[in-house]
């Protein structure tokens, strides 16, 4: 079976140090693969993250996913970040809209090692909602760099105390995958518990923003 993950890309990308560690890769879901995945992408019409157990997924969708998890990526996100992640569980959200109120410069939570985003939507023409590396927690105009979340483009980096990212609001249409390496299995149970009542609420809500 071949790979949706052009894998030799990101082995060829430079890690970035400054002002975190962080790798950008265009086109890390193979071209072919992209269209199939975007075709095949849940139906999700609320905002916020939702853990594939809550969503209707098809064959093809979670093949990809599995592909994220699976050893030959772990692996080269281990050399690229000169870490080991053996044993490490994972967890995987996956978004479709994006609020106005959404972007606001955090690092992410202490429990999360390595955070790998990879973006499905087939353009970007509009200025928010393209997420930022930043120098600074106050600051959405002082980045190191801005990564447009189309294409099947991966943005990948270190949590840190420093690991400060955003973007310009934006509301609407916004597809995007994360994957997260964390610490222990208790943290995925409760940030997957949690993300499952929010989508819970949400079904049954339909005005829920």
């Amino acid at each position: 079976m071949n790979s949706d993950l052009d894998l030799a890309a990101f082995n060829a990308a430079a890690l970035k140090r400054q002002p975190y560690d962080y790798v950008v890769v265009p086109s890390f879901v193979k071209p072919a693969a992209f269209s199939e995945i975007v075709a095949a992408y849940p139906p999700i019409d609320k905002p916020g993250s939702f853990p594939p157990s809550t969503l209707d997924c098809s064959a093809r969708f979670q093949r990809f996913l599995q592909e994220l998890e699976a050893e030959p990526f772990r692996k080269a996100v281990e050399q690229k970040f000169g870490l080991d992640l053996t044993g490490k569980p994972t967890m995987i959200t996956v978004r479709a809209r994006t609020r106005s109120k959404d972007g606001t410069i955090h690092t992410d939570t202490e429990s999360k090692i390595i955070t790998v985003l990879i973006y499905f939507n087939q353009s970007w023409d509009v200025d928010g909602g393209r997420l930022r590396i930043l120098r600074r927690p106050d600051r959405l105009d002082d980045y190191a760099e801005e990564v447009s979340p189309y294409g099947g483009t991966l943005l990948a980096f270190r949590r840190s105390t420093r690991s400060w990212h955003g973007h310009e609001p934006f509301e609407g249409p916004r597809r995007a995958i994360q994957l997260n390496w964390v610490k222990d299995q208790a943290t995925v149970d409760r940030e997957l518990a949690r993300h499952r009542v929010s989508a819970f609420f949400k079904k049954l809500n339909p005005f829920a923003a």
